[in-house]
């Protein structure tokens, strides 16, 4: 049986990673990857737009330029920015999550029954947080060892998972939802440090660490190199399959901690914690840059997706536009920022899956 390390790789597009070194007695290599020019001008108009975005509400609406509206868009993007940091680990391999929204479910319900709460008898605190974030990682490993080494897309390995999620989170719901009463996890939302909620210190924490992980880490060099160009990879000697798993497992942890964020925000766990995050990560992902074809972008400019759609949907709600329109304005600007972010790399794109 051919292993999914030697697998033939499909063909990817993005920017071929430089080789480094030849490779060591161990089989391996040290891939460099540089961002390309067209990486920094995606960049520039990704914040062009939100700068343009913001200019544009300002004057519509005295409101939204005020220190408490700008308070409250970063206090709202906290969950939205923490789930979108994992979702970029996957992007970054060419590949998709479609677990989101049940791994977020079945976090959301395990913390809010291990923490103080009006069901069970634990008290788990901080332990619960991390049972709760590991929990997160291990359905990001089976996601991509299902991926690996099944050689099954994607797509269809996370959307099991989801599933999954979503039936662990079901069960544990059991007809009741668990209020949290867990004073410090409660304080995460209710809680305010220089102005800001606890939750969006812990989220600015959470992009730190992934852009550490992107920047430092064999995860993150080699997430950009399989993306790129998958086949050099492997002949370069970088275990593929290994890596491909080990980013799944990171964005998992990230979606636990989400997990965690939104139950403190809720103040309960309920099922549908997760609802609308897988989509709303994927566009702030692709609007800030990070493209779906694998190899280009990152923490940092899927972070300015993020604060995109939080700027767009809190300028449209204080324009009084309702949330079903909302939803068609969002799907809109993804469509054109995937079109747009795509149109540099379009001549290299072989087959459009």
């Amino acid at each position: 049986m051919t292993s999914p390390d030697t697998a033939q790789p499909r063909a990817a597009a993005g920017p071929a990673p430089t080789r480094g070194p030849a490779p060591a007695a161990g089989g391996r290599s040290r891939l460099n990857w540089r961002p390309s020019g067209t990486d920094a001008v995606q960049t520039t108009a990704s914040l062009a737009a939100l700068v343009l975005m913001i200019l544009v509400f300002s004057v519509l609406d005295a409101q939204f330029r005020s220190l408490d509206n700008l308070v409250a868009v970063v206090d709202a993007a906290a969950v939205l920015a923490v789930i979108t940091v994992g979702l970029t680990f996957v992007l970054l391999l060419g590949a998709i999550d479609l677990s989101v929204e049940g791994v977020v479910g079945a976090c959301a319900l395990t913390v809010a029954l291990l923490v103080a709460n009006s069901r069970t008898g634990l008290d788990l605190g901080v332990l619960g947080v991390a049972a709760t974030v590991a929990l997160g990682a291990v359905f990001g490993l089976a996601s991509g060892l299902l991926s690996t080494r099944l050689r099954i897309p994607s797509f269809l390995t996370t959307l099991g998972v989801y599933a999954i999620g979503l039936g662990v989170a079901t069960i544990l719901f059991a007809g009741e939802r668990p209020i949290v009463e867990d004073a410090w996890l409660s304080g995460w939302a209710s809680s305010k440090f220089l102005g800001f909620a606890v939750a969006s210190w812990v989220a600015a924490g959470a992009v730190l660490a992934g852009w550490l992980i992107q920047r430092y880490t064999r995860v993150g060099r080699y997430a950009y190199a399989i993306g790129g160009a998958e086949d050099i990879a492997r002949l370069s000697g970088v275990p593929v399959a290994r890596y491909k798993t080990a980013a799944f497992a990171v964005a998992g942890a990230f979606y636990g901690l989400g997990a965690v964020m939104a139950s403190a925000q809720l103040g309960s766990g309920v099922v549908t914690a997760g609802s609308g995050l897988n989509f709303s990560a994927i566009a702030a992902a692709v609007i800030g840059g990070t493209l779906l074809v694998g190899g280009r972008g990152g923490v940092l400019q899927s972070m300015i997706g993020v604060f995109v759609l939080t700027v767009l949907q809190n300028g449209l709600i204080l324009a009084g536009v309702s949330p079903y329109a909302q939803q068609a304005v969002q799907g809109v600007i993804v469509v054109v920022a995937v079109a747009a972010a795509t149109w540099p790399v379009r001549h290299r794109l072989g087959v459009v899956k």
